[in-house]
């Protein structure tokens, strides 16, 4: 299977898929796709990268990705449960080139803006939830009808972005594979001491050409994504384990002294870990 760019399979001549994922992880490799994606996540947890930004996903969440926005779902292995995620799959000319442009369709323009950086809805996720639930006994015409109601409800709900910047370009496979080795690096070793050395060299590049590569498709350096990936498991450090530190989370999130990760946590997040605790629980 290629990282990037990743194929949706569907059957030929079929406008929209619907997908089912119940597994204990799910697909963690850094990829983009051509079709616009819509999904509830009913169980799971994890960290999801967008384009530029880490966030964080979990049960009830409804997420949309743009075409072409690179992603991916990286399920907390600590989560008991079987992830199980409902997705719809469609282009903006699935229905024919010129549908969505009808004057008709006029209401749900902003959706297709919003989804180039990807987004979170935030309201009428009982009515969302709703309809995801009975896509599955649907037949096509009948998911076709849930996916207008389904856009319709998210362009009139509150949402946020879930990323800032979005790199235009297709990515090679060669590219995909770079930018994925790079995402599961810090990932997984985001807890020890990670130097432009040795990333340059899982990258495959000279320090100064790796530099310029992914600041030009992250619109950030590596050190900064790497920051925010540690940031984010602080997060969830806190979130899970009241008795903890705040010392201990620092170090066990790779920062080398607790002043300078009190300072990094309340430029990401606006607060101190020690008011983030206070505010979770």
């Amino acid at each position: 299977m290629k990282v990037l760019p990743f194929k949706i399979p569907k059957p030929e001549n079929e406008a929209l898929v619907y997908q089912e994922d119940r597994l204990r992880v799910l697909y963690d490799q850094l990829h983009q796709h051509s079709e616009i994606q819509i999904s509830y996540v009913e169980k799971g947890a994890g960290t999801l990268i967008v384009g530029d930004t880490i966030n964080e996903f979990s049960p009830n969440d409804i997420l949309v990705l743009g075409s072409d926005v690179p992603h991916v779902f990286r399920t907390d292995l600590n989560f008991s449960e079987q992830t199980v995620v409902y997705t719809l799959f469609f282009d903006r000319n699935c229905f024919g080139k010129h549908f969505f442009d009808l004057p008709d369709m006029e209401i749900i323009n902003d959706f297709f803006k919003d989804a180039e950086y990807g987004m979170k809805i935030l309201t009428r996720k009982n009515k969302l939830i709703k309809l995801f639930l009975k896509l599955k006994n649907q037949n096509k015409v009948q998911r076709i009808s849930s996916l207008l109601r389904i856009i319709d409800h998210i362009t009139k709900a509150e949402k946020t972005p879930i990323s800032s910047f979005v790199y235009k370009k297709k990515y090679t496979d060669d590219e995909g594979k770079r930018m994925n080795d790079v995402f599961n690096y810090a990932m997984e070793n985001y807890m020890e001491p990670i130097t432009l050395e040795k990333i340059s060299e899982v990258a495959n590049m000279s320090k100064n050409a790796f530099c310029r590569y992914f600041k030009k498709r992250t619109n950030k350096t590596f050190f900064q994504f790497l920051i925010e990936i540690r940031i984010e498991n602080a997060c969830k450090l806190i979130h899970n384990n009241p008795d903890y530190s705040i010392s201990s989370i620092s170090e066990l999130c790779g920062f080398q002294n607790t002043a300078n990760f009190n300072r990094k946590f309340k430029e990401i997040k606006g607060v101190t870990p020690s008011h983030f605790r206070l505010q979770r629980f």
